[in-house]
């Protein structure tokens, strides 16, 4: 190439995992790949240190007028399928930015493992065209969201609505279904996409059954781990087209790259399967509420934005309040009829089911099948001593003891060793008394208090998806309770004071979810039986005033500045690292309040000492804050890999400092 000639460069977003790697690189179009070294594709790309060729992806291409600087050529180009659009990487790019973290992170969630059939495939075959919605299905659809007075509206018009849904069946599926089917067929009628996301399989299979009942087999796109890897690229490379689709899945369904979204719809935000367990951690709701502001770069529309569940979370109820989203109640309110069950004077004190309850299930069972919600699977996940009542212990790795069945030999629930010898370590004694009753112990009881009554155990070794009409007792764990045809003639909450023990800044929110998921499986006008529970979480249920106990938590929450009224970011690392760090925060952010940080205090990692803080801050101080620790994991990184000599210094944690913004409570 001539002096002062000008060309074309790549610019690449390296796949790696170092820190300091998470921007893009220039690199040289060599003239045999300038008709494929076009922006979204795969490619392979030398780095300097050890001459190493690595995985990334083109983001741009650009014509430098300055061809004398040095730059490294691309290898090679993977693919010509375009698997990361601008939109793709946009998204990633302000995800990872408020979370602190890296986009490639982001893409590793997004965009499948390639399969280089499924791809020869579709380059070579022709592009979906875009589905017709029938007009009847599009009637039906609106005279589902007319419940909801000026939803079809707001979701036309790209807004932010927080929906409380009905909490019962319709058929032989749960309303919200219904809901959210309509609203994907009002977008797709309307020429744009629907992107809608669910906690788990069970909901995925139920929430794919009533799109199919309005759409074409080929608009709806599903997203999720049990699709195998070519069923999986498949899917994706769907969602790259311009025909617009409806795309379902889990949480990382939220980052589908479809063209035009015009709705953005996530079902029961508050369970924890939205926390995502990888860096950056971003849950699903965050996604969403990033994505929604982001405009399509051809339409400059933006896509609505629909959280709903049976109960509301302080996170939505923040953003409610803030006028960030707007509630949209239904025109005619519909609520369970929850019974508040506790012992009379006449009874045992702790007695698990009381007596109106247990008439209610034995009334029940003559029409039809009856739910009994427990805490814990298992016939018995805790025991103590009998004389004592110590916790049972194991004596090699110091874990919880269980029983399988009565009788049965107790087995830790760590290690899995059997304790045949077991003895007590506070008073020698060698028996142990059974503390808790998990689902299977809970069906050998009621087996036995209803004779000739048919028992059904549906937990995470139980899977039972579905009952029939005829009468049962039904014991299944918080999550896996199955859907009986017609509706359960009865609902038994058990183990709520169990429950509200846990260490968890929002058990009262987790327990509220649980028992209203319950109860929204009811048949019309059964009963719903809490036992054993008062106060203000009881009442909420009780009244079906979910909203009204999320602005209470609020109310409590701000003055400590827990989450979510303030955020919460996690510097854990070497000491002096996480002390640099705080002191270059100080300095980014001088508006942080005094009491913003909480430690340094020290911690064990892998051995290492190290030390942790957490930082508390406004969500308007979000950007700053992110972005100074954020260059600080950078700084440390860099520093750390020049300085790394040896083998005893490769014992050492990889990560000098690492961060996480918005961390789940419990690390609390």
């Amino acid at each position: 190439m001539e002096t002062g000639e000008s060309r074309r460069i790549a610019r690449v977003l390296i796949d790696s995992p170092l820190p300091q790697l998470d921007r893009l690189f220039d690199y040289a179009i060599p003239a045999a790949l300038d008709a494929e070294a076009v922006p979204g594709v795969r490619v392979k790309a030398p780095l300097r240190t050890a001459g190493r060729v690595v995985d990334g992806y083109i983001v741009e291409v650009a014509d430098e007028a300055d061809g004398d600087r040095p730059l490294s050529e691309l290898d090679a180009v993977v693919s010509a399928a375009e698997v990361l659009p601008q939109r793709l990487y946009t998204l990633a790019r302000r995800t990872a930015d408020r979370a602190a973290g890296s986009a490639i992170d982001i893409l590793r969630l997004a965009i499948p493992k390639r399969q280089v059939r499924v791809e020869k495939q579709w380059l070579a075959g022709e592009r979906q065209q875009a589905p017709v919605v029938s007009g009847e299905s599009l009637l039906a659809a609106h005279a589902v969201l007319d419940a909801f007075p000026g939803l079809a509206e707001r979701l036309a018009g790209g807004g932010r609505v927080a929906l409380d849904a009905p909490a019962r069946l319709e058929g032989a599926r749960p309303a919200w279904t219904a809901v959210f089917a309509a609203a994907a067929t009002a977008t797709l009628a309307g020429g744009r996409s629907a992107v809608l996301a669910v906690p788990d399989y069970r909901d995925l299979d139920l929430l794919h059954a009533a799109l199919l009942d309005t759409l074409p087999d080929d608009a709806v796109v599903r997203l999720d781990a049990q699709r195998t890897g070519p069923e999986r690229c498949r899917a994706f490379l769907r969602t790259l087209e311009d025909a617009p689709a409806v795309v379902i899945g889990n949480r990382s369904a939220v980052y589908s790259p479809v063209a035009d979204p015009g709705l953005i719809a996530i079902w029961d935000d508050g369970d924890p399967l939205f926390e995502e367990p990888l860096a950056p951690y971003v849950h699903a709701r965050d996604a969403a509420l990033v994505r929604q502001e982001l405009a399509d770069p051809v339409t400059g529309s933006k896509p609505a934005l629909l959280l709903a569940g049976h109960t509301r979370t302080s996170d939505v109820e923040r953003l409610v309040a803030i006028g960030w989203v707007e509630d949209v109640p239904a025109a005619r309110r519909y609520a369970p009829k929850v019974v508040l069950s506790a012992t009379n004077e006449s009874e045992t004190p702790g007695t698990r089911i009381p007596s109106a309850a247990f008439r209610a299930v034995r009334d029940a069972l003559a029409e039809g099948p009856v739910l009994v919600q427990v805490s814990r699977p298992g016939y018995a996940p805790t025991l103590v001593c009998a004389d004592c009542r110590t916790p049972a212990r194991c004596a090699h790795c110091g874990g919880p003891l269980h029983a399988k069945g009565r009788g049965a030999v107790p087995v830790c629930t760590w290690c899995g060793r059997a304790a045949n010898a077991w003895a007590c370590a506070q008073c020698s004694s060698v028996r142990v008394r059974l503390a808790s009753s998990g689902s299977e112990r809970t069906a050998d009881d009621l087996g036995r208090a209803f004779a000739g009554a048919r028992v059904i155990v549906a937990d995470g070794t139980h899977q039972v998806i579905a009952v029939d009409a005829r009468p049962a007792l039904v014991v299944a764990t918080r999550g896996a309770e199955p859907i009986a045809e017609g509706g359960y003639r009865a609902v038994l909450l058990l183990d709520g004071d169990r429950m509200l023990q846990a260490p968890d800044l929002r058990i009262g929110e987790s327990c509220l979810r649980w028992w209203s998921n319950a109860a929204a499986l009811a048949a019309t006008d059964a009963p719903v039986h809490l036992a054993g529970v008062d106060g203000a979480v009881a009442r909420a249920l009780a009244t079906w005033t979910q909203a009204a106990y999320a602005r209470a938590e609020l109310q409590d929450r701000a003055p400590l500045r827990m989450p979510p009224t303030a955020r919460v970011a996690r510097v854990e690392g070497d000491a002096p690292a996480v002390d640099r760090a705080l002191a270059t925060l100080r300095a980014d952010v001088p508006e942080l309040t005094p009491d913003a940080v909480l430690g340094p205090v020290p911690i064990d990692r892998q051995g290492w000492p190290g030390a942790r803080a957490l930082v508390r801050f406004d969500y308007a101080r979000g950007a700053a804050v992110a972005a100074s620790l954020r260059a600080s994991v950078v700084t440390e990184a860099v520093n750390a890999r020049s300085a790394r000599r040896g083998p005893a210094k490769s014992r050492a944690p990889r990560n000098i400092l690492t961060t996480r913004l918005d961390i789940v409570e419990p690390e609390l």
